[in-house]
């Protein structure tokens, strides 16, 4: 197919478009690299520019015959959005709504949607499933649920099918350390203790110790970026073959506290580092966890990266790969 992927110059949507390009797609990448890189764009077109510019988004779907668009272009970091709501609510809601009228103005027939378990809030069970109501807390959720929404209620009035993919926590790089997580001041656990492996962080905290889990800290469901990636490709096959919208969750199913997480990255990184215990962050439940028994069922998805030992060791080989790339040593390195 003739591939959109807006935000495929990061993180996650740069290890799907890989997967893409190996899977045969045609590939055009719309990203204004505020968090992405060109490094990143492995396969396909690059084609710089914003989707907050309707004109330069109008000017997208005038030059190339899409048949899909892969939409991951957000902000994503929970305690900013509190900060500044007007930003996520521009860049998540409004500018998906900018993308939804081009798709509706050229009749593109599938999309896949990013979206977060952020929409679920604080609900009472700790392994969610998709039919939870929504009830987001923060910002970011609620531009990602209000995006959800809009994706909805344009397949209800068009022929757009739709996949809305809910992420639990992603984490890891691609193994053969071609790509990983780059984003600047990176808020995600796995990142972060990485870079405190590196010196990159003099440290860390760890928010929360007397939660009613194992041993006092959060528990998180973290998913390989290569199974996620692989999950968008299976995606857009579905559709294509006659599948239904549907609304699925991204996860393994099974969690790891806080502790646990950091013990696994001192452990395989054979590197001590100060980890400080501070108290809870207003908004964080105790444990979340996907139900994934229906992404399993209509797409056939299977994990080939359910590893915790395996997660944080591609993401410490990319984090010293990444430094390298900047120039930048530990002290203890010099």
């Amino acid at each position: 197919m003739k591939v959109l992927v807006t935000g495929g110059a990061g993180y996650i949507g740069s290890h799907v478009v890989r997967q893409l390009g190996e899977a045969g797609h045609d590939i055009v990448v719309f990203d204004n690299l505020s968090t992405g890189y060109r490094w990143a764009v492995t396969c396909g077109e690059l084609v710089v520019g914003d989707l907050a510019d309707e004109v330069a988004v109008a000017e997208l779907f005038g030059q190339h015959r899409f048949e899909a668009v892969l939409h991951f272009a957000a902000n994503i970091v929970v305690p900013e959005s509190v900060e500044n709501p007007l930003k996520y609510y521009s860049n998540n809601t409004r500018n998906t709504l900018n993308l939804l009228k081009a798709v509706e103005q050229h009749q593109i027939p599938y999309m896949v949607f990013s979206s977060t378990a952020a929409v679920y809030g604080m609900p009472e069970e700790t392994v969610l499933t998709e039919d939870l109501p929504l009830a987001p807390i923060n910002p970011y959720g609620a531009s990602k649920m209000m995006s959800e929404r809009m994706i909805m209620d344009l397949a209800a009035a068009s022929s757009l099918n739709y996949v809305i993919l809910r992420y639990f926590n992603v984490a890891g790089a691609n193994p053969e350390g071609l790509l990983g997580q780059a984003t600047p001041e990176a808020t995600h656990l796995i990142k972060v203790a990485c870079e405190c492996v590196t010196g990159k962080r003099d440290g860390m905290s760890v928010f929360g110790t007397d939660y009613d889990t194992r041993d006092g800290t959060c528990i998180r469901d973290y998913i390989h970026v290569e199974d996620l990636a692989k999950a968008h490709v299976m995606a857009l096959d579905y559709m294509a073959n006659g599948g239904e919208s549907r609304v699925l969750n991204c996860g393994y199913g099974r969690g790891f506290t806080v502790r646990e997480v950091i013990d696994v990255v001192k452990r395989k990184s054979g590197n001590d580092f100060p980890v400080k215990e501070t108290g809870r962050r207003a908004g964080d439940p105790a444990a979340l966890m996907a139900d994934n028994s229906r992404i399993k069922k209509v797409l056939g998805w299977q994990p080939d990266y359910d590893d915790l030992d395996t997660i944080v060791g591609t993401a410490l080989a990319w984090e010293k790969i990444w430094q390298e790339k900047q120039g930048w040593h530990s002290p203890s390195n010099d």
